[in-house]
């Protein structure tokens, strides 16, 4: 087996339900390397706080090319696994995808349900399932076990009739399960109580979002989580900061 093939195995490993794995959200190697020093085990890059660290807007408003430059830029600069929010494929071939992210270091991916290059439309859920299929062909032909990260944005969004959008989310995630996916995503702010019915109706470790100010790691264990990350949040919360510590900076009113 090789190095890499042995990261990706170790960095599914982490992920444990009831014993989450945290990935802070980075999106350059300053992030990372500070992620790293703080003794996270593993990170993930994000699409949103990647996109606004060059300008750009979330939903693949970045090429593909420059997300595997700044990907490179971040495994350079650490020595944990790194996952990748490759958000709906960049309407790349799965081959070329999976190929991109191994070649920059990376040893996970997000795949989402939601179809940037095509409006915003939704993926039907075997669609989905069939993608998930293709990545995992595409990196095991490799030899490494990319950690696949199928995620659906039924919640996110709030598609649909709130009453069997449970139950919709979940059939969509079991459909990824038994196309390969290792990780399960059902993003969205869930309180404990759904948190832990999707937990319990999910045969895969279970992705938790959240923001670093709130909550803590227990209460995700209890409710079954195996991986807590922080989307956009961890950047806001530094923005925020900055603003409170430049404004004492700031001319008075008049001067």
């Amino acid at each position: 087996m090789s190095a890499r093939a042995e990261t990706a195995v170790a960095f599914l490993g982490l992920h444990r339900p009831g014993d989450p794995v945290v990935l802070p959200t980075v999106w350059d190697a300053w992030s990372a390397d500070l992620v790293q020093q703080g003794g996270f085990r593993a990170l993930t890059v994000g699409s949103h706080p990647l996109a606004a660290s060059v300008g750009a807007q979330d939903g693949e408003g970045m090429a593909f090319a420059q997300v595997l430059g700044r990907v490179r830029e971040i495994t350079g600069a650490v020595d944990i696994p790194v996952s990748v929010d490759s958000e709906s494929g960049y309407g790349l071939e799965p081959v070329r995808l999976v190929e991109g992210l191994l070649e920059a270091g990376a040893v996970g991916l997000n795949i989402e349900d939601t179809v940037h290059s095509e409006g915003g439309r939704l993926r039907e859920p075997q669609e989905h399932a069939d993608l998930v299929a293709a990545l995992r062909a595409a990196a095991d032909a490799t030899g490494v076990p990319l950690v696949i990260n199928a995620r659906t944005d039924l919640f996110l969004r709030a598609v649909g009739d709130p009453a069997d959008r449970f139950d919709r989310a979940v059939a969509r995630l079991l459909l990824a399960a038994q196309a390969g996916a290792d990780v399960l995503y059902p993003i969205g702010r869930h309180d404990p109580g759904t948190l832990a019915r999707l937990t319990a109706a999910l045969p895969l470790p279970v992705n938790a979002v959240t923001s670093p100010e709130v909550g803590d790691r227990a209460q995700f264990a209890e409710s079954g989580a195996a991986r807590i990350s922080f989307g956009p949040f961890l950047q806001y919360q530094l923005a925020a900061e900055a603003g409170r510590l430049l404004r004492r900076w700031q001319d008075a009113p008049g001067q």
